[in-house]
């Protein structure tokens, strides 16, 4: 399984529409990608001077089922970013080596782990 986190730098005068970002720019990645999609996270900063405003984690299979599901509506997404924030976000796609949470507990065999 793989881990696409976007994270969204905090800056003096940041502006970043948490509300918009949860209802309506997640929805439209989930839509999009569709079944490739496992599931995602929404992290909002809690203290002043954190280094992001917010991040997303977006739950995947594999890389090529991110990629081939993404790419499609790449175009679509990154045009809907300015309708919530002003910063450029910070990617990485990284491997996840555990996932305990009560979800993938039910859900992910060990299969999913290929070191």
């Amino acid at each position: 399984m793989i881990k696409v986190s976007v994270m969204y730098p905090q800056s003096p005068g940041t502006r970043f529409d948490h509300d918009y970002y949860r209802e309506n720019h997640l929805p439209l990645i989930k839509r999009s990608m569709g079944e490739a999609l496992k599931y995602y996270t929404i992290d909002k900063e809690l203290a002043a001077g954190a280094p992001y405003v917010a991040m997303c984690h977006l739950i995947c299979d594999s890389l090529e089922s991110y990629q081939s599901s993404m790419g499609p509506h790449a175009a679509e997404i990154k045009a809907d970013i300015p309708k919530f924030t002003d910063r450029t976000p910070v990617t990485q796609i990284s491997q996840i080596v555990v996932e305990n949470s009560a979800e993938a507990l039910q859900t992910v065999s060990t299969e999913h782990y290929k070191p």
